[in-house]
């Protein structure tokens, strides 16, 4: 029994000692647990510390200075205006424009403390709850969704500074830099001074930076005049700029305005109510894209970005460093009216497209290089696509293989770009057959350009046809009469319209393009019917050099042939420069510099170059009497000639001259005409002048390039605003001129006219002596009046 009662005892006891020893186990184990997190949380801040001092010592990558922080610079674009102040278009590295504090509206700031950093007016750069969520969730834990936990001030110094790559630490080393760089930033600029510098950094995809940009481009509007629900889109696109873009995601975008618009309701920057008023609004955009490829006269702009920072080389800064037009926000004025420059904008796009469906309808089912095969060639090795090839060194064999495989491209059509699926050949037979312009509007007094389109698509077409030298055709005529007049030949007299043979210029015989040589015509019927045959015979009467003198005199640069074709205009020469010669007819035989730069200012308006006062002085270069006569004959080519579609089509009133001209095989159309206030011209063609239409009524410059002079003064014309250029006035010559030059245009070959008014035959000798006694006296008297006029105008300077 005594057994058994002490084997009993011990049972409960040794359970007991088990359940002790457990618990002391269990103890132990937690207790290890527990030191064991303790030293790994000592350690991480261990590690933490060296790792911020070794950050902050710059082991890992000089941290900007005070100096540097103190002296932040954006890049700011440059903005080109046009004379009546609108914006043309920028130009930029960074598509930015910086504003002051001020000239944000109140309700983005807001918006973005509410939607981005609540306790942006408490911190000192770094908010240390954030700091500690994202410590504990994402660095330790490894939650990603706990939020980035960066303060305005740490994100602004992630826009200023990009963030490097540092393997595993990529993302603590990163932080602790940012949230460095923010506390100094906090020392040296005030909140407002922040949230300032960070809109004016921040992006917001489509490569535009900044609030003021954002605002332009997705609301047509300053950044002061956003309004609340305005603000709430463009704040809240700075989550994921591309995912929240309103034009490309609208429902995204209102879904995430109307979160940034309950933060403002949350933190009380606006009530519950309005909030619930203003998510009810609809999305709506005022799209306007600030891309400097983008807005009007692109092909001028893109002149002026070539040419702006050569000029600015001469205007040094007072460091004596130099401005950059990609930086430093510049203002630059140009002489274009932007009204003008949309008239003619719309003018070329109207005829273009019109004029391109006629040129397919005329081909119909055959091509322009069906007998021509150099054509498609040569476009070929022309292309981008395969000098790269060839730069890289593809054989024939490739290159040609590679050409006919179909790819995804996007290509200019007059329906809107589209995204097709084409092979490079494909796309070469599609840009080949297009017709291409260049127009152009001048003051003949100013010389200030009004009006620069150099081709249908700045997008597509770089090459800009105002400055491309092409053949003129019988523009360049009104220069061979108005030699002729200098060199004094009488406007009175009738020129026999016969084709000769030209023996001393290899057998060489123009030949008209009616093909009808019979009969007589005054100078003024040659010019306004334009007749070859007579053009070529003033030209050699008068002496080819003469022709030539005069010409370069009245704006021609390129060089002319000393040929007698050279009247039926077959020198290559630039829109640019034929638009001076009829500029100088306008201006009475002035010839004045254009010019399309006024001026550039630096960001805060201050002047650094006023380019209106650095031209060539004008100069006279044709008697204005000799002016008058031909600017007389320019009328008839409108009123009764070869322009007459603008009085009978386009129902244009008022003075207006002007002149059409075609080029052999109709490859260039071309049309000028002005007033005494406005001369505005334009070329068409395709790019290779083997590409044409097949008929001369088609071809001609009246049917290619007139209607887009028509489309632009019909525009002009129902603009009171522009009277002055409409409706202004051409001087008339002299009364007894006048009296004189009224003869009819043509005389047929058996009329008798010549016996009964001046009683001999025109070739008569001494009807040769008189010509050759009036053109000595003109020669003798002719510096007298180039000097008088001279006087006058440095009278009228001095003045």
């Amino acid at each position: 029994m005594a057994k058994t009662k002490k084997t009993t005892s011990r049972k409960p006891n040794s359970k007991r000692r088990t359940s002790t020893k457990r618990k002391t186990k269990k103890r132990s184990i937690k207790s290890y647990i527990i030191r064991l997190g303790l030293l790994a949380i000592a350690c991480a801040i261990v590690g933490l510390g060296l790792l911020f001092s070794s950050v902050y010592l710059g082991l890992w990558g000089k941290l900007p200075d005070y100096y540097t922080l103190r002296n932040i610079k954006n890049a700011d674009a440059s903005e080109i205006y046009s004379e009546d102040g609108a914006i043309l278009g920028r130009v930029y590295a960074e598509n930015r424009t910086n504003v002051s504090f001020k000239d944000i509206s109140p309700n983005v700031i807001n918006s973005l403390i509410a939607t981005e950093d609540a306790r942006f007016y408490e911190h000192q750069g770094v908010d240390q709850r954030s700091m500690l969520r994202v410590l504990v969730k994402s660095l330790i834990m490894g939650d990603r969704s706990s939020g980035g936990g960066s303060t305005l001030s740490q994100q602004l110094a992630k826009n200023l500074y990009n963030r490097k790559h540092y393997g595993a630490l990529t993302m603590p080393v990163n932080k602790i830099r940012e949230a460095i760089t923010a506390s100094r930033l906090e020392k040296i600029y005030s909140k407002k001074e922040i949230l300032q510098l960070y809109l004016n950094t921040v992006s917001f995809g489509e490569n535009v930076f900044g609030i003021e940009s954002a605002s332009r481009q997705f609301f047509s509007k300053p950044a002061s005049a956003l309004k609340t629900h305005e603000c709430a889109v463009l704040i809240g696109m700075l989550k994921a700029p591309t995912y929240y873009n309103p034009r490309l995601h609208p429902e995204r975008s209102k879904q995430r305005r109307n979160v940034v618009l309950n933060q403002m309701a949350k933190y009380e920057y606006i009530s519950e109510s309005q909030a619930k008023q203003l998510k009810a609004l609809p999305l709506e955009l005022k799209y306007n894209n600030q891309a400097s490829k983008n807005g009007l006269a692109p092909y001028l702009r893109e002149k002026i970005r070539i040419e702006a920072n050569k000029i600015l080389a001469d205007y040094p800064k007072e460091d004596g460093s130099y401005y950059d037009i990609y930086r430093d926000g510049l203002k630059i004025t140009t002489t274009l009216d932007s009204k003008l420059q949309t008239y003619a904008e719309q003018s070329v796009s109207e005829h273009l497209k019109q004029l391109q469906n006629l040129f397919y309808k005329h081909w119909g089912s055959s091509k322009p290089w069906d007998n021509k095969k150099d054509i498609l060639t040569d476009a070929k090795h022309r292309s981008d696509r395969y000098k790269e090839l060839k730069k890289s060194g593809k054989s024939e064999q490739e290159i040609n293989k590679i050409f006919n495989e179909k790819v995804d491209m996007k290509i200019f059509t007059w329906s809107g770009e589209k995204n097709v699926s084409m092979s490079p050949n494909d796309s070469i037979k599609h840009y080949v057959q297009l017709l291409n312009t260049g127009f152009l509007a001048m003051e003949p007094h100013s010389g200030k350009i009004k009006a620069w389109v150099g081709g249908i698509d700045f997008n597509h077409f770089k090459y800009d046809h105002v400055t491309a030298k092409r053949q003129v055709g019988s523009v360049f005529k009104p220069v061979v009469f108005s030699a002729a007049l200098e060199e004094g030949i009488s406007p009175f007299e009738y020129f026999p319209n016969e084709r000769k043979v030209y023996e001393e210029y290899d057998n060489w015989s123009p030949r008209n393009a009616d093909n009808k040589y019979e009969g007589s015509y005054s100078m003024e019927g040659a010019l306004a019917e334009s007749v070859n045959t007579i053009a070529v015979d003033v030209l050699l009467q008068t002496g080819i050099r003469d022709a030539i003198v005069l010409a370069e005199e009245m704006g021609v640069d390129s060089n002319l042939p000393k040929v007698p074709s050279l009247a039926l205009g077959t020198a290559n020469i630039s829109l640019f420069e034929m638009i001076q010669v009829y500029a100088t007819l306008a201006n009475r035989g002035v010839h004045v510099e254009p010019y399309y730069l006024v001026k550039i200012e630096d960001k805060n308006g201050n002047l650094i170059a006023d380019l209106s006062k650095e031209r060539g002085e004008n100069r006279f270069v044709l008697s204005p009497q000799n002016a008058d006569i031909i600017n007389h004959m320019l009328q008839a080519v409108v009123n009764n000639g070869t322009g007459n579609s603008l009085r009978n089509v386009f129902k244009l009133e008022g003075d207006l001259a002007g002149k059409t001209g075609t080029t052999n095989s109709h490859a260039d159309g071309w049309y000028i005409g002005y007033n005494s206030n406005l001369v505005a011209g334009a070329w068409v063609g395709a790019d290779d002048m083997r590409v044409h239409f097949r008929s001369l009524t088609l071809g001609q410059g009246a049917s290619m390039a007139l209607p887009i002079y028509g489309k632009f003064m019909s525009k002009m014309s129902n603009n009171r605003n522009f009277s002055n250029y409409s409706y202004a006035s051409i001087r008339k010559p002299e009364n007894d001129i006048l009296a004189q030059l009224n003869i009819p245009h043509y005389m047929p070959k058996d009329s008798g006219f010549f016996k009964n008014i001046f009683g001999v035959k025109a070739k008569d000798r001494d009807k040769l002596m008189e010509r050759k006694q009036r053109k000595e006296k003109r020669k003798e008297n002719r510096k007298s009046i180039y000097q008088r006029i001279k006087n006058i105008f440095k009278k009228k300077n001095k003045d």
